[in-house]
């Protein structure tokens, strides 16, 4: 195994030296810091980690609190933790995963092991009972999504207001003036999650100013469930010609769904999802979509705990502006009346 001493005899300098370099504890000249870090590349030195923690008094480690609910849909999570995950990596920081069910004793207990620098925390509700405690933490902390009152803290979140907005004028401007959005399942609007309560928000205050009727409503995960919901949308909302979905897991049913229910997309009924591309991509017809920006945000949000935990400044809340990218499953109006 190569030792720090191996890597000073490489590099004709002292071991004190590689070890300043090493840990950014005095000013090395440029030269022998080049010359100390060619020789840790070239022996392929790592720093045993606890011998590193005990001598920055860093553990470097970022906890990320994750939701793994029911009603969350598991392969969008793992986008974001892969993408924090790998920007955690290229600041020599790992990665310890906690549950959100923990709520706001467990960034407490996490907090006084000394076990993590800093916190990621995914979830997050209007009124989410952590905020008081982030606050107050002797440590720094991001959040994916931003709560109501967000003052105080640091978030990344993509701007869902604008994302149901321009979902509902990407429908407006084919012509479509009854348009539905099929949410998140019930239990995510009951605890007022973010994302969700500003994607319903957007889609409305859009529908009221594009002057088409806009319904929402949640929709479970399962077929029976999707059949239900559609089957009564279509119901009380005969002339309804445009979805937006918010509901990644759905998706692939809702298209057989309608096809029993005799809508031909785009022909009869336009669709417009809010998710990753490559979900987008894989249906037929491929889907109309705002993307989820997963890896820019997770790694944003690794950036400005890097930040903070080096003593700078950053944004309390960046929004990340929606991109739409229209696909075949929407199209022009047509009346089925007269078609």
């Amino acid at each position: 195994m190569v030792t720090i001493a191996d890597v000073a005899r490489h590099a004709g300098v002292a071991t004190s030296t590689v070890s300043y370099v090493l840990s950014g504890k005095r000013t090395i000249s440029p030269d022998t810091r080049e010359r100390v870090q060619r020789s840790v590349r070239a022996l392929g030195y790592r720093p045993n980690a606890s011998a590193r923690a005990l001598a920055s008094q860093r553990s470097n480690v970022v906890a990320l609190v994750i939701p793994l609910r029911t009603d969350m849909h598991v392969p969008v999570l793992m986008q974001f933790a892969a993408a924090i995950v790998t920007a955690a990596r290229r600041f020599d920081h790992d990665v310890l995963l906690l549950t959100a069910d923990e709520g706001p004793a467990g960034l407490e207990r996490v907090a006084q092991s000394s076990l993590v620098d800093a916190l990621v925390v995914m979830d997050v509700e209007l009124q989410d009972e952590r905020v008081p405690v982030l606050r107050d933490l002797p440590m720094p902390s991001v959040l994916i999504g931003h709560p109501e009152e967000a003052g105080g803290l640091t978030c990344v979140d993509l701007d869902f207001v604008a994302a149901g907005a321009l979902c509902v004028d990407h429908l407006a401007d084919l012509g479509h003036r009854s348009v539905a959005l099929l949410g998140t399942p019930s239990t995510v609007y009951e605890r007022q999650t973010a994302f969700a309560e500003r994607t319903l928000t957007g889609f409305a205050e859009a529908a009221a100013r594009r002057g088409v009727v806009g319904v929402e409503t949640p929709c479970e995960h399962t077929f029976d469930a999707i059949l239900e919901t559609v089957g009564q949308l279509l119901h009380d909302h005969p002339d309804l010609t445009g979805l937006v979905v918010q509901n990644e897991p759905i998706i692939g049913p809702l298209l057989d769904v309608l096809r029993r229910l005799g809508r031909r997309v785009p022909e009869d009924m336009s669709l417009v999802a809010i998710c990753a591309d490559d979900v987008a991509e894989r249906h037929v017809p491929q889907l109309s979509s705002v993307t989820i920006p997963a890896e820019q945000m997770g790694t944003l949000a690794v950036e400005s705990l890097i930040a903070k935990l080096a003593g700078s400044t950053v944004p309390e809340l960046t929004l990340l502006p929606p991109t739409l990218t229209a696909r075949g499953s929407s199209g022009p109006y047509s009346d089925r009346t007269t078609a």
